[in-house]
């Protein structure tokens, strides 16, 4: 279900419109209200180097019965990679799709480097009733040579390194002053299990605050 077409009359919108009271999305053509799963998503962000893809692969199956794990830069295509409005088109399309995973009644847990400038500013926000943002970062030093020390085809070139070691220290100094705050994890030197284990914690923390989902009664067909 394409939260942006109108199930009744096939209009296709720019951005979404819903009452969050309800919830329900409501076509701005036909007025057509249908009824909408506004459940909160998960971001497990960070640098590169800092362990995201590792822990991923390992939270698929520790949250199975529960959410659904995805990487976000399996999106990262062509098409998908206009830099322009903080890559708004690729943050757009993992919203949408993030918001009809949502449909089957379980939460997303998106694995990839965003920032809440990057979702909280765009339309697709409506869609759900929140979004947590856990941050993994990593001492300077120790992230460099995570990175040095990647496979050739990947290019991590000394002035990449450098710019995703500014990006680290900037998520580790500003992380509480963003809008929504992000949490951090700092995964210098801790095994991969045991930070598996503190998202887990935080998963589990942030859903009991987040409360019951938000889920429209029945509505009528008109």
């Amino acid at each position: 279900m394409n939260p942006l077409i109108c199930a009744h009359c096939g209009a296709l919108a720019e951005t979404p419109h819903v009452e969050p009271r309800r919830p329900v999305l409501v076509c701005c053509t036909c007025g057509h209200r249908q009824r909408f799963r506004r459940l909160p998503l998960w971001c497990v962000t960070g640098p590169s180097g800092t362990g995201k893809s590792t822990v991923s692969r390992l939270l698929v199956e520790r949250l199975d019965d529960r959410f659904v794990v995805m990487e976000q830069d399996v999106l990262w295509l062509p098409g998908l990679q206009d830099p322009r409005g903080n890559h708004r088109a690729f943050r757009s399309a993992w919203l949408r799709m993030a918001a009809m995973i949502h449909q089957s009644g379980r939460s997303v847990v998106l694995c990839g480097t965003v920032v809440p400038p990057e979702f909280e500013s765009l339309g697709e926000r409506s869609l759900f009733s929140d979004i947590h943002y856990l941050a993994l970062v990593c001492e300077p030093e120790v992230l460099a040579a995570r990175l040095r020390a990647r496979p050739a085809w990947r290019e991590w070139s000394e002035p990449r390194i450098a710019e995703t070691v500014e990006f680290n220290g900037w998520i580790r100094a500003s992380a509480g002053d963003m809008s929504p705050p992000m949490s951090l994890v700092d995964t210098t030197h801790e095994p991969v299990s045991a930070t598996v284990e503190r998202v887990c914690g935080w998963l589990d923390g942030s859903a009991g605050e987040a409360g019951a989902p938000e889920e429209a009664p029945a509505l009528e067909e008109r």
